[in-house]
């Protein structure tokens, strides 16, 4: 089989749910900013954006920490830990009474939200290196598959009142964590654990197994530059269609539906297939250059209908995800996988909070300038340069690939 059923079955699971999570609170947000600290529009959506700046950077901060607990202690009690915190959490932030009580639940939330990193060293664990890229496109789909459900969610919800969602969130991670208290086996075995460690344990040191890597450096550049290009999506999605195309929310709201469940398609049903015919490496590069060549293509869009036809060819920039991560994989030992994947957190963390700034600025300049897609323009050149990274170092000197590929 190459990889343990119940182990990667729950850990998905638990992926989804604090996926769904994050999604479903963010419909009610604006109202419940509105209600609890009495302002207006405009007021609540620049404080949602210092919310959500304060989950980013607590990710940040506690990626290295939970992966670096994770090989100390073993991946099962973290994710149990990290669940029940983020069941705490959102049901304190259905009832918080101010503002500063909000702040304390998202920066909980970003520490709780970092459990990507064990949940990736979970899966690492609980499969072998032939099974382990098609386990890593699982979870971004679970990942993906979260974002359509999550805000669909939290807007069926939101008739029952802003608290309802976040009580929905409460609850599912309640159950997801007991899920694994009856039912989750420990994946990393007492011989691999090494001593928690604070001077490992934050972004810098988190790599430095990769460093005596010639082919790490490089990867890493190139993994960081994606990240950076892929928010485009979260970041300006919204203003640019409403720009270019005149959508209104509900039609914003079908076009992410619909490209989530493209990118969800092909991490579940392409990323496998491709993986074991063409390799990691090439896989990587395949994803880059359809992400790229998307960027490139919205700059130029001027039909709503170009946009659903891009999105089908940029459906192959999800290869590059499970790709990246798993070359990256291969560079760390298995006791080391936790704090690896803790830093490729932090490393995203870093990414959702410089990204955001530098695209919508771009979109900003480029409306008043006439030109809305300069933000995808943006995306396009770092995504290009991520591509020439891996083409140029990575592609001709990689990390050994099983001979299926």
């Amino acid at each position: 089989m190459g990889y343990n059923r119940r182990i990667v079955f729950i850990v998905l699971a638990a992926v989804l749910i604090d996926t769904i999570g994050f999604g479903v609170v963010v419909p009610v947000l604006p109202a419940l900013i509105m209600r609890i600290g009495e302002t207006g529009l405009d007021e609540a959506t620049q404080i949602s954006g210092y919310l959500l700046g304060i989950y980013a950077l607590m990710q940040f901060f506690a990626g290295p920490v939970l992966g670096n607990l994770g090989d100390r202690f073993g991946r099962r009690p973290v994710l149990i830990a990290s669940m029940l915190a983020f069941a705490a959490d959102y049901a304190m932030m259905a009832f918080a009474p101010t503002l500063a009580w909000l702040f304390v639940g998202r920066a909980i939330a970003g520490i709780t939200g970092a459990i990507y990193g064990p949940a990736s060293a979970a899966l690492a664990d609980a499969s072998s290196a032939e099974k382990r890229s098609t386990v890593f496109g699982w979870m971004g789909a679970a990942f993906g598959l979260g974002f359509i459900l999550g805000p669909a969610l939290g807007g069926v919800l939101a008739s029952w009142g802003p608290q309802a969602p976040f009580l929905a969130a409460a609850a599912l991670a309640f159950v997801n964590a007991i899920a694994m208290i009856v039912m989750l086996p420990e994946s990393l075995s007492p011989g691999l654990r090494r001593p928690f460690d604070w001077r490992r344990a934050n972004v810098i040191s988190a790599f430095a197994p990769l460093f005596h890597s010639r082919e790490a450096a490089p990867l890493l550049i190139a993994w960081f530059c994606w990240q950076l290009a892929s928010m485009v999506y979260p970041a300006t999605w919204s203003f640019w269609s409403a720009a270019r195309f005149g959508w209104d929310a509900t039609a914003i709201g079908w076009s992410l539906a619909f490209v989530g469940l493209v990118m969800a398609s092909v991490q579940t049903f392409v990323t496998g297939p491709v993986m074991a015919r063409i390799g990691e490496r090439r896989a990587a590069v395949v994803g880059l250059a359809s992400g790229t060549g998307a960027f490139l293509a919205y700059v130029f869009a001027t039909a709503g209908w170009h946009a659903y036809a891009i999105f089908l060819v940029c459906g192959l920039s999800a290869l590059t995800g499970p790709a990246m991560t798993s070359l990256l994989s291969r560079l760390a030992d298995a006791s080391h996988q936790g704090a690896l994947q803790g830093g490729i957190g932090s490393m995203n963390s870093v990414a959702a909070i410089i990204a955001p700034l530098m695209l919508t600025q771009a979109l900003a300049a480029g409306v008043a300038r006439g030109q809305p897609g300069a933000a995808f323009a943006l995306a396009a050149a770092l995504a290009g340069m991520a591509l020439v990274i891996v083409v140029w170092k990575v592609l001709r000197r990689a990390p050994s690939e099983p001979s299926t590929a």
